[in-house]
């Protein structure tokens, strides 16, 4: 159970912080007319993390992320995307007879349920320096306790993201406070791609100075 518990605390911390995927899933369930029409994406978003927490696991990511052109790659088609989904998410609007402005076919929220899941670098750099590393502590069955712990965590918390999301809609009848969670997301997903940007800036600076 250790192994199982050790996940569990993990995942939450990893989490817990306010990121792209976990807006956009409560965004979708306070735009959608009812709860389960923002399953998909919530279990598109779920099946990503499970993807990358399973590769994290057993190690591939890390093998694949050793490529730096992979890495510079992925980064800048992250800083590109997210700057696209920040002014997105600061243009949206949200009132009584607006709620529904943002949500999203089916087709659409798993597109782009799978983007902000797949398309972020930090998360991703996250998944693998953290829970592929510390999965190194198990062998075994101990390993996947450990893994189950981690995935449980992001099927609970998206589900819950969504509910959320449904209750605040409920809660908010003229939209000022999904208004006020739209800028704020805008904010933390800019902060977001500056800081995946940074990153690329660093990385192209590390190569020339190799190439040098």
């Amino acid at each position: 159970m250790y192994a199982f518990i050790h996940g569990v605390i993990l995942a939450l911390g990893l989490i817990i912080p306010l990121g792209v995927q976990n807006i956009f899933v409560f965004n979708q369930g306070a735009s959608q007319p009812h709860l389960r029409l923002a399953l998909p994406s919530v279990i598109t978003a779920f099946v990503c993390d499970t993807l990358l927490i399973v590769l994290a696991v057993l190690g591939v990511s890390l093998i694949v992320l050793q490529f730096a052109w992979l890495k510079l790659t992925l980064f800048v088609v992250g800083f590109v995307f997210l700057m696209t989904m920040g002014f997105m998410t600061w243009k949206s609007k949200s009132s009584s007879n607006q709620q529904q402005q943002g949500a999203f076919s089916i087709k659409k929220q798993i597109y782009f349920s799978a983007s902000v899941s797949l398309l972020n670098p930090h998360a991703i750099i996250d998944t693998i320096g953290v829970i592929g590393t510390n999965s190194l502590n198990y062998i075994g069955h101990h390993k996947w306790l450990f893994s189950i712990g981690c995935i449980l965590v992001s099927l609970l918390w998206f589900f819950g993201l969504a509910i959320a999301g449904s209750y605040v809609k409920k809660m908010d009848k003229n939209g000022t406070w999904m208004n006020l969670v739209n800028k704020i997301s805008a904010l933390v997903i800019w902060s977001v791609g500056f800081y995946i940007l940074w990153q690329v800036i660093l990385m192209v600076k590390e190569t020339s100075i190799m190439v040098s």
